[in-house]
């Protein structure tokens, strides 16, 4: 019976010291986080197609090509696992990695402008329609997270939550900073409906 009442009394002392609110808003995190990868992963999917696309009409392009087919490989040798948010140097080198790859994106898309023939494709239109539907959704995911994250930072800096993270070893998690933000939030240009002047390649 004595252990009992102390198993309850425990359970009250943790349930009001934030230790519920520190499960569930961790769990919340992976959940979005998972979101930000599922989406950063749709992204990397249709690249090759899009490179393959543009290269039918505009091979000579090869520096573009390359810098958006390594930015590719960069992101996919990264271990993007649920368990990066708990990691801030392996978090920050896979958001530099995202952001690499919008650049590269952004500069192949700008390429396009100049091939008329390239930019009235169906395919390449279907793509660049994808593109535009995916950044939107990593935006959304990011947001997401970053405020799933903001909820469970401030529980584990606050008392007497902080009390609690503290005894079982809860930290911090990572965030988008206001640099690495603005480096991928910048969505890659895709509209295309002005058309290039002729002749120009």
């Amino acid at each position: 019976m004595f252990k009992r009442l102390i198993v309850l009394l425990m359970m009250l002392v943790l349930s009001s010291c934030g230790y519920n609110t520190l499960q569930s808003s961790g769990e919340n995190i992976k959940a979005t986080w998972a979101e930000v990868l599922n989406q950063y992963q749709r992204r990397a999917d249709l690249v090759p197609n899009l490179v393959n696309v543009v290269k039918g009409y505009a091979a000579h392009e090869k520096e573009v090509l390359v810098e958006v087919t390594e930015a590719r490989a960069k992101v996919g040798a990264l271990q993007a696992t649920p368990e990066l948010v708990s990691d801030e140097q392996a978090f920050q080198k896979f958001i530099a990695a995202q952001g690499q790859m919008t650049s590269a994106i952004s500069r192949l898309l700008a390429v396009a402008e100049n091939y008329p023939q390239l930019k009235a494709d169906s395919l390449f239109r279907d793509l660049q329609a994808q593109l535009e539907g995916t950044e939107n959704r990593i935006t959304v995911a990011r947001n997401r997270y970053i405020a799933a994250v903001k909820e469970y930072n401030v529980t584990v800096r606050s008392f007497p939550s902080n009390l609690t993270a503290m005894m079982f070893g809860y930290r911090t998690k990572p965030s988008f900073s206001v640099e690495n933000e603005r480096a991928i939030s910048v969505s890659p240009k895709v509209d295309f409906g002005a058309p290039a002047a002729v002749g120009s390649h």
